[in-house]
């Protein structure tokens, strides 16, 4: 069981709208976008090793997830079409994206725009400084 009491009951992964869905025993229904659960991967390679070595993810919009794997009962490892598949989300974490997600979603955003970076693939925004 995970510090939160909180495990899914249902986990259903929507290929069109590229949104994993967490199903709680209380009815609490959440729609995560793969774009959402890439860019806050729990894994080193996003989180760093420590405060403050995050490295921001860009051009991820549209990221799809490609597998879900249970490991143990205490988390998933998710597979994205971009390569990235290290990191596990443990139910922990799962549910803190849940419960968080407008908050860190608008942080992410902010973060992007003060890098003059971009969500698209196709398009890297490059900001210049006089």
């Amino acid at each position: 069981m995970s510090a939160t009491g909180k495990r899914p009951t249902g986990i259903h992964l929507h290929r069109r709208s590229k949104e994993l869905e967490l199903v709680y025993d209380d009815s609490e229904r959440y729609r995560l976008g793969c774009e959402y659960l890439r860019v806050y991967s729990p894994s080193a390679e996003v989180k760093g090793h420590g405060p403050g070595q995050e490295v921001l993810q860009t051009g991820k919009q549209g990221v799809a997830i490609t597998a879900i794997k249970p490991v143990g009962h205490y988390a998933l490892q998710l597979s994205f079409d971009d390569g990235h598949d290290t990191g596990l989300y443990s139910w922990d974490y799962l549910y803190q994206l849940c419960k968080n997600q407008q908050q860190w979603w608008q942080h992410y955003l902010q973060r992007m725009d003060a890098a003059g970076a971009s969500r698209d693939p196709q398009l890297q925004v490059v900001k210049f400084q006089p």
